[in-house]
């Protein structure tokens, strides 16, 4: 099995979280210094018609990808590539967007599907001022009439933001009497949607560590005409009188996964469950991993998540590299339109399915492949799971309150996914800590170890030493 040694950079050639790099220049006579500024290479990218990205975080690691606008999903990113910190950038997702926005009121008197039947792109993506983008504000061309499917004369409008902030602390180890401690930045991209009376922010979040948030978070206002009763809303503004409606927000994102290029890729599911046995000291949980090889829709769980790897694409240690995929909270539902031809428990949390170019939408798709994620599944028949679709369902039930007005605070639905053995350890080792790797050899900790190792007692440890300024 082939291993993921990367090749390094060269420091001199890392840039601390600029998109242009910046190399300084001497003179040969030494009279003066000038900075120049680079391009940042993003020659690995297959754009087409939109927007090379490329950007450095602090620790050195990087980002690189193509941000273009479909008239109905909004932002679309694709070609996503990751770099630790000196390597060069391995390719994990070809394409990354939204998949459908189902918005069923409680009082069952209206339904609407943001995705498919309005849209996030054309006129309905906003352009962007400084009050909503503290970073960059890019360009690209936006149909201006229409809703997006009629395409005349497009200028260019600033519709994306870029922009860079500080994460908190990334790690901290206060060990042997040295603190190792660094914060963490991350780089986040969004769009702005109106659809209605709501105002919708698409977000990506990718951090210096590999991790990737997509995000969609909704302002705007409450429904002006979605008034009901108490069994199916919540009284706003004077007395009891005005039951603003409650509904539910259900997000599909379709992710279209590459790890590594072209490399063969593989699902597994990881459970851990308490056997009911004890140790010494605390409950046995035990942890397993279930290969999912087939097309399939799956439901989160307590100590529940996914990883898509690459099973041939080792890391250094000897683990196939992977992404892991964590849910976070969600409301979980049904698509009404699932819930009408598979049954009203036919929901999922994650389905998996191989990627087929004419499967856009989780739910009123055209194109005579299927109309929703459901009919995907039950309609492939390799019994195979190859090229690999993840489907993430991530809900929201807003019921409504009296500081929704106005505008409306915006409130957010996210999930997480994250390298897991992407490479041999973190992907930005501090300099101190380059000889960690597996079962320390000597450790202010196992010093403390009985002759059998066990029986750590940590009130007992001495006292460290508090580390010295420099």
């Amino acid at each position: 099995m082939p291993r993921l040694n990367l090749p390094r950079i060269p420091a001199a050639l890392l840039s601390a979280g600029a998109v242009i790099s910046l190399l300084l220049v001497g003179c040969a006579d030494a009279e003066t210094e000038t900075a120049a500024e680079t391009e940042p290479d993003v020659s690995h990218l297959d754009c087409g018609h939109g927007l090379p990205l490329e950007q450095t975080m602090a620790s050195g690691s990087s980002w690189s990808m193509c941000f273009s606008v479909d008239p109905k999903r909004g932002m679309v990113l694709s070609d996503i590539h990751f770099a630790a910190a000196d390597r060069e950038p391995v390719q994990l997702i070809q394409e990354l967007s939204l998949a459908q926005m189902e918005v069923p009121y409680d009082d069952g008197e209206r339904l609407t599907s943001d995705i498919t039947e309005a849209g996030f792109g054309g006129t309905r993506m906003h352009s962007l001022t400084e009050t909503e983008c503290l970073g960059d504000r890019l360009a690209l061309e936006i149909p201006n009439i229409g809703d997006g499917t009629q395409h005349g004369e497009s200028p260019e409008r600033e519709v994306l933001c870029s922009e860079t902030q500080d994460s908190g602390l990334a790690y901290r180890s206060h060990a042997d009497g040295m603190l190792t401690v660094a914060r963490g930045d991350e780089w986040r991209l969004s769009t702005i949607s109106k659809v209605g009376w709501y105002e919708y922010i698409s977000e990506y979040t990718f951090g210096s560590d590999g991790s990737i948030r997509p995000a969609l978070g909704a302002t705007g206002d409450l429904s002006p005409v979605d008034y009901t009763d108490e069994d199916h809303g919540w009284p706003v503004g004077d007395g009891d009188a005005d039951y603003a409606a409650s509904h539910s927000h259900n997000v599909v994102w379709k992710v279209h996964w590459d790890l590594g290029e072209d490399e063969e890729m593989a699902v597994e599911q990881y459970d851990a469950e308490p056997t009911g046995d004890a140790g010494s000291q605390s409950p046995i949980v035990e942890g397993s991993l279930t290969r999912i090889s087939e097309p399939s829709a799956h439901h989160g769980d307590d100590r529940r998540w996914w990883r898509v790897m690459a099973p041939d694409l080792l890391n250094d240690n000897g683990h196939p590299i992977s992404y892991e995929i964590n849910l976070g909270v969600t409301d979980s539902f049904t698509f009404v339109e699932e819930g009408h031809h598979h049954g009203e428990d036919a929901g999922y949390d994650i389905a998996f399915t191989n990627h087929d170019e004419c499967q856009v939408f989780a739910t009123r798709n055209r194109g005579g492949c299927g109309r929703t994620v459901l009919d995907y599944i039950d309609e492939d028949d390799t019994g195979t799971l190859e090229d690999i679709v993840s489907w993430v369902a991530i809900g929201y039930h807003h019921v409504p309150r009296d500081e929704d007005q106005s505008p409306m605070e915006m409130h957010w639905q996210s999930f997480t996914m994250g390298p897991r053995d992407f490479t041999s350890t973190r992907a930005d080792v501090p300099e101190e800590r380059e000889g960690i790797d597996g079962m320390p050899e000597d450790s202010e900790f196992t010093r403390h170890l009985d002759d059998d190792g066990s029986d750590i007692d940590l009130d007992e440890l001495d006292d460290l030493e508090e580390p010295q300024d420099d």
